[in-house]
């Protein structure tokens, strides 16, 4: 039971963070090019109460990445709806890497701020700190790549429909109703996930968080673990 809450004091807020923040921006970009759906409907919020998917949560804790409920969008009501789709689909990872990025940059500071001294409440303070950044620039890395695969809905398949040709746009987002199914299919009956997005998220750990890269591994594998 211990564990469970240490686990959870650590993932939570991260995670909440970094989903709410992704479906926001959504949201956002959506509304400044001419669909203000998501503004209507209360969704312009970072209360993370609005946007919580039960499942969605409690997958961070199982699996290590989760979801919220989708922030809707209209594309018909975008100023140009086939080229501002390109934009609001690619503000959620582009947040969660701003996200990630501003998390080892505060990592790095906080180690640097606290190394050497030895400090009782300094170190009660620090350690948790250090714990819920490093898994933030982890649980943001994960999400803005594995949202960039291109298969609708996920948000590369709103890229690619907005970057194809009319004809093969409208094709290709024929497959957006089994999406979801076509993802689960990869992810838990092949080798996607070792073979192709692991490496990718080892090279973007290290891209953005440096020489900490190993703290940001080694406590994502610790609180995975518990």
């Amino acid at each position: 039971m211990e564990e469970f809450f240490l686990k959870l004091s650590i993932m939570l807020v991260p995670a909440l963070m970094a989903i709410t923040c992704h479906e926001v921006s959504h949201g956002f970009v959506a509304d400044k090019l001419g669909d203000s759906t998501a503004r209507r409907q209360g969704r312009l919020t970072l209360n993370p109460i609005k946007h919580m998917d039960i499942i969605g949560t409690i997958m961070v804790f199982i699996i290590g990445i989760g979801w919220a409920k989708p922030v809707p969008v209209n594309f018909n009501n975008l100023r140009n709806p086939k080229k501002d789709m390109i934009w609001v689909a690619a503000a959620g990872p582009i947040t969660n890497f701003s996200i990630a990025f501003l998390s080892a940059m505060l990592m790095r500071l906080v180690i640097w701020l606290t190394k050497g001294i030895a400090n009782a409440p300094m170190e009660l303070f620090s350690k948790p700190v250090i714990l819920m950044l490093a898994f933030s620039v982890y649980i943001n890395l994960l999400l803005g790549i594995f949202n960039l695969i291109p298969v609708p809905p996920l948000d590369g398949g709103r890229v690619a429909v907005g970057l194809l040709p009319y004809r093969q746009a409208v094709t290709y987002s024929r497959i957006e109703p089994f999406g979801m199914i076509i993802i689960i299919l990869l992810v838990f009956f092949t080798n996607i996930f070792d073979i192709l997005l692991l490496p990718v998220l080892n090279f973007a750990v290290h891209l953005v968080a440096g020489s900490q890269s190993r703290v940001v591994s080694d406590v994502t594998q610790l609180l995975l673990k518990l």
